[in-house]
């Protein structure tokens, strides 16, 4: 997926922001969700070891600075770590068409059709329907078939699984222009069930260890399922954010891990995928299915009460969620996290948040922040 596909990060850093500039944006406006942020600030390569990522963290009325390595420190008996355990697959192909012409194929979700996918195509205008590609990497045979144009830019193709696994790659985020040198380091340690086109990248941070950890402390460690797709990483276009529309994602969560969630004492949901999974069960009473859910300001919250969470692109629909959960108070947690140099987005790092209303967060509570680690910096 091109860069041209998210929002820009390099002309954030201009002044020209409506909020940097003073003005006023109501919680519907896309504005309202913007932010600077230099380049130098994107995460290009994962914290290693993976837990070494730093961890801003707000939960009991005072914010400090950690590492994700303490994340057991912060749990114990009652309290139930939800994680995402889908794998990413190798979605993205380069193929070539009979012109020579190079097109990126993007795999979002099989249909019903065997060996047929839902897709994105680009450049998709110059690829005509019935048009079959080769691989980039050379030979006459066809690696993939194009098919009818569907809403939203997407494309219906058809390609083999040997097809995906001889020239498939897993897709990095446009924003990392850095080559990973380990493939597993976009894959949870736990993940084992294949479908997504990026990783539940709060999950990136924990390790065997850790999780072992968080269970000797006395919290319990619950799987579930959201096939990360389009819903996720797809930028939002409208100006008002009530005009932006979900995809769909598909979601699975056994019968035993949901008696176990809703027991708990607290709902510690690593990540946004784990949070609109959780939220999308207790919403529609179904433990499988599809979600188009959209958390925003204003939300019925019913289950998750503390986030693990990546620093999110400008304007997405993650900083929305981030915004409805925590409350308009992220923006002065992001500000302290560039003050020192926190790392952003996929491979950066990572707060862990309590939910607005279920604690006294000490961002809402007052202007003054009390900063609770080594340094000692004051706060904005």
């Amino acid at each position: 997926m091109s860069i041209a596909n998210q929002p820009s990060v390099s002309n954030l850093d201009d002044g020209t922001s409506n909020l940097a500039s003073g003005a006023i944006a109501d919680s519907d406006s896309i504005s309202a969700y913007d932010y600077e942020l230099p380049e130098s600030f994107i995460a290009q390569q994962p914290a290693e070891p993976r837990d070494s990522a730093r961890m801003l963290v707000d939960v009991a009325g005072s914010v400090e600075h950690k590492q994700v390595a303490d994340l057991a420190s912060y749990v114990g008996p009652g309290d139930v770590v939800v994680v995402n355990t889908t794998r990413v697959i190798r979605a993205r192909m380069h193929v070539r068409k009979p012109t020579g012409g190079l097109v990126e194929v993007l795999l979002l979700e099989p249909t019903a059709t065997p060996n047929q996918w839902k897709a994105l195509i680009r450049p998709s205008k110059k690829v005509a329907p019935g048009m079959l590609l080769t691989a980039d990497s050379g030979g006459d045979a066809v690696a993939v078939e194009a098919g009818a144009v569907l809403d939203g830019g997407q494309r219906l193709v058809t390609v083999y699984p040997e097809v995906i696994d001889a020239i498939g790659q897993v897709p990095l985020p446009p924003y990392i222009t850095e080559p990973l040198a380990d493939p597993e380091r976009y894959q949870t340690v736990f993940a084992d069930v294949e479908g997504s086109v990026a990783a539940p990248t709060a999950g990136l941070h924990l390790t065997d260890e850790l999780l072992d950890r968080i269970r000797a402390a006395g919290a319990m460690v619950v799987p579930i399922e959201l096939r990360v797709g389009l819903a996720t990483f797809k930028p939002i276009s409208s100006e008002r954010i009530s005009d932006h529309i979900m995809h769909r994602e598909s979601y699975s969560v056994t019968e035993q891990a949901w008696k176990t969630i809703t027991e708990a004492g607290r709902v510690i949901a690593v990540g946004t995928t784990v949070v609109r999974t959780l939220e999308s069960v207790a919403a529609n009473n179904t433990l499988s299915g599809d979600t188009e859910l959209f958390i925003r300001r204003d939300f019925d919250w019913q289950i998750v009460d503390v986030l693990l969470t990546n620093f999110h692109v400008p304007k997405s629909s993650l900083l929305v969620l981030v915004d409805s959960f925590y409350g308009s108070g992220w923006r002065r947690l992001y500000e302290q996290a560039k003050k020192r140099d926190y790392r952003f987005f996929s491979f950066g790092d990572c707060m862990l948040l309590a939910r607005s209303g279920s604690m006294e967060s000490a961002t809402l509570a007052s202007d003054e922040i009390r900063i609770d680690d080594e340094r000692n910096v004051p706060s904005l």
